[in-house]
């Protein structure tokens, strides 16, 4: 999606020109869990599905898929299970997924996830643990009790091949509609995304994918919380799985609830090593503004994780002049937002409306 007003908006609020164009990938309307989750977690589950389908018996590659939603595989998926360990979204991707196939899902949840979230998940016939500590913390718990049963599929947000390949296809989207917008892709048209990232998983898996598909001019950037740069740290320090946001005395606390991961993936720092631009952090009030800033000019809302894209922008042309030039296209990659309640909407608005109003009150 263009967005045009947020554009200008952005530029009078950074007091900035972005010469380029600006639009959204709006993976916040993906259907069934609203986030860029969708691609991974939805992908990963299907995958296994099948594999349960065709080593059983029931199903060739020939055959119309449709029938794995039929009772008969209902039945079939009821034997085996699912967990995932996850701070939100990929819970209500994989979550909702495996439910509604019918494998008996259990989500493990740290102390960051929203209790709207949570909510939704136990809706849908999911069984939720929750841990008052931190993501880095529950995942090991999740990842033993999922090995202590073979039926058991354990989704592994921290090094998940399939996760990972399924985040990669929303390239092959991408290029569908830059072909749409009449968008060039090349050295006098660079390209650069904008990706939140938590774990690294997804951003990870969807710039493997901009750079397999589209080749060497698109560029990716990394967007993180200042209390929970773990990508950003990993890279760094090269140590990527082996380093911790907690190692280096940080608290981990982020409003960015999708974000809030201390410790890397295992595929993100090794894969990103030759295919990652940059990487920013941010406070948590920036992002708030720009849930508000985007609610006030597009009437798009995103989740306060997904606005940190828009906190990657001034750094980047700052940086790199070259990008900032009238045949370049920024996409800042919407990660999730359109299942949130509307009590939630309400309150981010709110929050950002107020930290708007004081910089101007002491402007």
């Amino acid at each position: 999606m263009p967005l045009k007003n947020m554009h200008e908006s952005w530029e009078h609020q950074t007091q900035q020109k972005l010469t380029g164009r600006l639009f959204l990938k709006a993976d916040n309307q993906l259907p069934i869990s609203g986030s860029i989750k969708s691609r991974g977690g939805i992908y990963e589950v299907l995958k296994f599905a099948e594999e349960i389908a065709i080593s059983n018996g029931r199903l060739t590659n020939m055959d119309n898929y449709a029938m794995l939603a039929s009772t008969e595989f209902r039945q079939l998926f009821s034997k085996y299970g699912v967990i995932v360990a996850s701070t939100g979204n990929l819970a209500l991707s994989v979550g909702i997924m495996a439910a509604t196939f019918g494998f008996k899902t259990t989500v493990y949840m740290s102390h960051d996830a929203r209790q709207w979230k949570k909510d939704k998940l136990r809706e849908n016939g999911v069984t939720v643990k929750e841990f008052n500590t931190n993501f880095s913390a529950i995942i090991p718990k999740a990842r033993a009790d999922a090995a202590l049963d073979p039926n058991i599929h354990f989704v592994d947000d921290e090094g998940s091949n399939d996760l990972f390949l399924g985040y990669a296809v929303a390239a092959v989207r991408l290029q569908k509609q830059l072909k749409e917008h009449q968008i060039k892709v090349d050295q006098e048209h660079p390209v650069i995304v904008y990706l939140p990232a938590g774990v690294g998983g997804s951003p990870s898996g969807v710039t493997f994918g901009l750079k397999t598909i589209l080749g060497p001019h698109v560029h990716a950037i990394f967007c993180e919380p200042t209390h929970v740069p773990s990508v950003t740290l990993g890279m760094m320090t090269k140590l990527n799985n082996h380093i911790s946001v907690y190692d280096i005395g940080l608290d981990g606390l982020t409003a960015a609830d999708g974000l809030a991961v201390g410790r890397p993936s295992r595929l993100a720092g090794k894969v990103m090593r030759t295919l990652l631009f940059g990487s920013v952090t941010f406070p948590d009030e920036d992002i708030y503004r720009y849930v508000t800033q985007l609610q006030d000019t597009q009437h798009i809302t995103v989740e306060p994780s997904a606005a940190a894209v828009f906190t990657g922008i001034a750094p980047t042309i700052n940086n790199m002049p070259t990008f900032n030039s009238p045949n370049a296209t920024h996409i800042v990659w919407a990660t999730g937002g359109s299942m949130m309640p509307q009590s939630e909407r309400e309150a981010n608005y709110a929050k950002g409306k107020q930290l708007i109003d004081s910089v101007f009150a002491h402007a």
